[in-house]
């Protein structure tokens, strides 16, 4: 294959120093959902915030790419909550695109579960989920109604977990009592140690745990917070932007802009600027200093304190030492397909399909990881964006998308992470397509009538997560969601810098909804009692 040609989807305004038009109220780095979500927020309370994103189009984890007359997300797959106006999800999208934003609903069984060759579907509705679980394992009645009501538990704990994220420390102790008595014993810890109390039945927690690649760890060692708010996001179905994942920003740049604020591309920041111990702005690549009394980082804490924080700022060795106790979260690769005939030709559902080898998901993370040639891939997980997007046909008539995502440590290819992309040489590609050809053989193992009609396809790596969005290991989810990520009271919106504020999903959980709820508490953070009633309008309604 020759070098592929840039995507021509191109979201925001691009950079120059003469196109600046401050004063500026906040500088955010970063357009990732969390970072947009906090500018049209400040942006609606009358801020003008400039957002700064070094990719060519804005939206982080949210863009999407063309290429070869077909269009791919490379991370909406799905998000729950959004067929009703009331959920939290829903009423902030709704804030922050001025309801621009539509969406279209998945089949009821939005995602598939396999299990070596048995598979069982999630439904959409709580008890339409309940009735296909107990369907599928009639003797686990009493764990799957204890399971669901450990769900609705973690549910009504988690306010208090938001609320400690922003409140000031004098109140936290009061709050963290009163959090801790009403929080199950449960709550925080590992999703498989609460599952095994419930039921010894491992064919029903694989199910119950099959969407794991939506955080990025096994059962074993993720929080049961983090795998319960993935549950109870989807029980009532899956759901897809219309007009594809760059819609979001497309949507939401208009907003921050009605305050005067702008969304600018190929802005690269190379530094946080400290005066006195506070951050007043940032540098940029091409030396222009930017001014501002807020600096909003949504660059991952990783970048921020590792790469954008001088060393001689205040509180720098405390982050070095804080950032000891998280971890990057998984790397993967991505195979984008296109298709030369429609969705509905080629009979592709609007259905999600997790493929495991069996039931013990940490052993097949272990074995891969240890002998990736001799060893079942651990997890592939297949989505068809086509089919999900009502609107694809008329910008993309008579063609058809899939996407497969499967792990893949950077390790694999850190031999070629200082070439250029798209330049990178024939060994990279050779190892490129070897991956490839085993993802499309899982494909035609489920859809065989597919075999011979795929008409391009391109492997994403977790060098080009590195080369796009800046996670230097290819960590498409931030940081690991283990407990102990949950116990880290500094991931949260005020850091101990003055000025300098984070937001996006390192604040409270990975995913569009979370690193959404991360940029809402940002801007409640920075708004003081300002932000109370935002906060009282998207929690209450």
């Amino acid at each position: 294959m020759s070098s592929p040609k840039p995507s021509t989807l191109r979201v925001g305004k691009r950079y120059r120093e003469k196109r600046l038009d401050g004063p500026y109220d906040a500088i955010i780095i970063g357009s990732g959902i969390g970072g947009l979500t906090a500018a049209a927020c400040m942006s609606k309370m009358g801020k003008k915030v400039l957002v700064l994103e070094q990719h060519y189009t804005a939206g982080g984890f949210t863009h999407s790419y063309d290429r070869n007359g077909y269009e791919w997300d490379v991370g909406v797959h799905y998000i729950g909550d959004m067929g009703a106006d009331h959920t939290l999800g829903k009423r902030l999208f709704d804030h922050i695109t001025d309801s621009q934003l539509k969406w279209a609903p998945m089949d009821a069984n939005y995602d598939r579960i396999y299990i070596g060759e048995k598979y069982v579907d999630l439904v959409a509705g709580p008890e339409e989920f309940r009735a296909e679980l107990v369907k599928a394992f009639p003797e686990e009645e009493k764990a799957i109604d204890t399971y669901l009501g450990y769900l609705r538990q973690v549910s009504k704990a988690m306010p208090a977990v938001v609320l400690s994220k922003v409140l000031p420390s004098l109140a936290l102790g009061p709050l963290s009592m009163l959090a801790k008595r009403k929080a199950p014993e449960f709550l925080n810890k590992p999703t498989r140690e609460v599952l095994e109390g419930i039921t010894s039945n491992q064919e029903l927690i694989a199910v119950l745990t099959g969407q794991w690649g939506d955080n990025g760890l096994p059962p074993a060692q993720s929080s049961f917070i983090v795998h319960s708010l993935i549950a109870r996001h989807y029980l009532h179905g899956g759901y897809y932007p219309i007009g594809g994942a760059s819609e979001m920003a497309k949507t939401i740049i208009p907003v921050v802009q009605q305050s005067g604020g702008e969304v600018f591309t190929y802005a690269d920041v190379t530094g946080i600027l400290i005066e006195k111990g506070k951050a007043v702005g940032v540098r940029m690549a091409d030396g222009a200093e930017i001014r501002s009394p807020l600096v909003i980082s949504n660059a991952g804490v990783f970048n921020t304190f590792n790469k954008l924080l001088p060393k001689d700022a205040p509180e720098w060795d405390y982050y070095q030492d804080k950032l000891k106790t998280v971890k990057r979260s998984m790397a993967s690769n991505c195979l984008y397909i296109g298709l030369e005939d429609t969705a509905e030709n080629l009979g592709l559902p609007k259905t999600n399909y997790w493929i495991y080898p069996g039931t013990d998901y940490e052993k097949h993370v272990k074995d891969f990881e240890e002998d990736p040639d001799n060893s079942d891939i651990s997890l592939t997980y297949i989505s068809f964006p086509s089919a999900k997007d009502p609107s694809f046909l008329e910008r993309y008539p008579g063609r058809a998308t899939i996407e497969i995502v499967a792990p893949g440590p950077f390790s694999w290819y850190e031999e070629w992470a200082d070439k250029p992309w798209g330049k990178r040489g024939d060994d990279y590609e050779a190892k490129k397509e070897e991956y490839a050809q085993r993802l499309l053989a899982k494909l035609y193992e489920k859809f065989p009538h597919l075999e011979g009609k795929v008409d391009y396809y391109e492997l994403s790596t977790p060098l080009s997560t590195d080369y796009f969005c800046r996670y230097s290991e290819g960590e498409i989810y931030g940081l690991d969601h283990t407990p102990d990520r949950f116990e880290q009271d500094w991931l949260k919106p005020k850091t101990r810098i003055p000025g300098l504020y984070l937001t996006g999903q390192d604040i409270m959980t990975a995913g569009v909804v979370g690193a959404m709820l991360g940029g809402l508490l940002t801007t409640v953070a920075v708004s003081g009692l300002k932000g109370i009633p935002l906060a009282k309008k998207m929690f209450v309604g």
